[in-house]
């Protein structure tokens, strides 16, 4: 973070100083919530879990370094105290966004969020300094302590924005005020919450309302819910896709033996090619959106798809590609799933094993509401029609219903099975994989499938 005095962060968050010495101690270290994580001249934010009081570590941390703590209490050591912690928080952030001469580029979507926005600063650190959001902390803590980690040296600052409801992505903007906002697509990620895509669309369409007329609004040519945008902003529009007329296009899309996308990228400034690490012809439409923003912050097509070409994956769980000493592949794409995730998994599973015996792995996607027997059972029933070779669904109800799509859709026999846990999936792989097989293992985040990808990587040896 930029260096500000105690005093300083007190005023601009309303905050009231306690057991502070020197209120012109400036904060010089990154600001956490996670008191394992605190540095020399850190600011610690205490927040009130469920299970886990952060105020409880106040001493702790200002012992190991801590300039002072962010609290709704006192704790008997250096502390700002705010009625509410996470406002202050994004009070903080906004007022250090003010003052850096960063460009802020904000992205949202249902779906390839997270690989978006790493692909998007893989590609601007080529060209400037660049902070971006770490995993998929895309929400009204993440968000801010993002921003905050910025410094006077910082050009680019890349940020997610997740959202729940309508009003969410407002909140994140008015922290952080984009000058490059990026939508992705409109999917039916969390549509039990938000009621129907339309909703979603208004959700998501916040973003470029939010952007300045010298903004620019990065839209997907191909998603005409996402195209429509375009009335939303008063901001520049681009277009990103594979459709004839969009700005920053993919033409020529094509999968490597190893089902790794290649393309020929078309930008206004010309044209050239790019053959992606990552896996699956659904990181095009990422890319390009990525391509799309780093044209319009002045960087060549050269450069761009260079960067492209050689940026890799920056998130744990997402498309992870391990090869076993005994020829299994095993993907990891555990973080999180949805109807739309789900399907691009599955063809790039097919892609990767052209030849080889192909495992899709397979657990609920979380809140789809009453489209959720609908959406499993269409899953299911995709597998079979790819010719997946084994499906295994792994849970309750929800997985049931996968398994029941891929048995209605002519999946017989041994070809698809439904196991009660993680532990039943990996005691089935480990005695029925074998040399030249691909594993896909997929689930929403709560399900926790990421642990039979580690145990399934783990046992290579074993199983050689």
């Amino acid at each position: 973070m930029i260096a500000l005095s105690l005093a300083e962060i007190a005023s601009v968050v309303g905050g009231q100083t306690y057991d502070i010495p020197d209120p012109q101690v400036h904060v010089t270290g990154p600001v956490v919530i996670d008191s394992r994580k605190v540095e020399t001249g850190s600011l610690f934010a205490a927040f009130v879990g469920e299970r886990v009081d952060g105020h409880d570590y106040a001493r702790d941390v200002v012992e190991k370094g801590a300039a002072a703590v962010l609290a709704s209490r006192p704790v008997g050591v250096p502390a700002i105290v705010v009625d509410d912690v996470q406002t202050a928080l994004g009070a903080l952030a906004r007022h250090v966004v003010a003052r850096l001469g960063a460009t802020l580029v904000a992205l949202t979507g249902s779906a390839g969020k997270t690989s978006t926005k790493d692909l998007t600063a893989q590609v601007l650190r080529r060209a400037a300094p660049t902070v971006f959001t770490p995993e998929s902390f895309n929400n009204e803590i993440g968000l801010p302590l993002t921003a905050l980690s910025a410094t006077d040296e910082t050009k680019f600052l890349v940020l997610e924005m997740g959202a729940r409801g309508i009003g969410h992505i407002r909140y994140l903007t008015g922290l952080t005020p984009p000058k490059v906002g990026v939508v992705l697509n409109v999917g039916t990620a969390h549509i039990g919450e938000f009621g129907g895509r339309e909703q979603i669309a208004e959700a998501k369409g916040e973003l470029v309302e939010s952007l300045p007329a010298d903004g620019t609004a990065i839209l997907n040519a191909d998603d005409p819910l996402v195209k429509a945008m375009a009335s939303r902003t008063k901001a520049k529009v681009l277009f990103f896709g594979e459709a004839a007329d969009a700005d920053v296009r993919a033409e020529n899309v094509r999968l490597t033996e190893n089902g790794q996308p290649s393309f020929s990228l078309h930008t206004p400034s010309g044209c050239s090619e790019v053959t992606l690490r990552l896996y699956g012809e659904h990181h095009v439409s990422n890319a390009l959106a990525a391509a799309a923003v780093a044209h319009d912050l002045g960087m060549s097509v050269e450069e761009i798809a260079l960067a492209l070409s050689e940026a890799g994956t920056l998130s744990r769980w997402r498309m992870e590609v391990t090869e076993r000493p005994d020829g299994v592949t095993i993907v990891n794409d555990a973080y999180n799933a949805n109807p739309e995730s789900m399907r691009a998994a599955l063809r790039a599973l097919v892609a990767m094993g052209k030849g080889r015996r192909t495992w899709a792995v397979l657990g609920q996607m979380a809140e789809l509401g009453d489209d959720a027997l609908a959406e499993h059972d269409a899953v299911g029933r995709l597998a079979v029609r790819l010719n997946v070779s084994k499906l295994v669904a792994v849970g309750g109800r929800e997985a049931s219903w996968l398994q029941l799509g891929a048995y209605n859709e002519g999946s017989w026999g041994e070809e698809s099975v439904h196991v009660s846990d993680a532990q039943a999936a990996v005691d089935l792989l480990r005695s029925e994989l074998r040399p030249g097989d691909v594993v896909l293992v997929k689930a929403s985040r709560a399900v926790g499938l990421e642990s039979v990808a580690q145990a399934l990587i783990e046992g290579g040896a074993d199983a050689r």
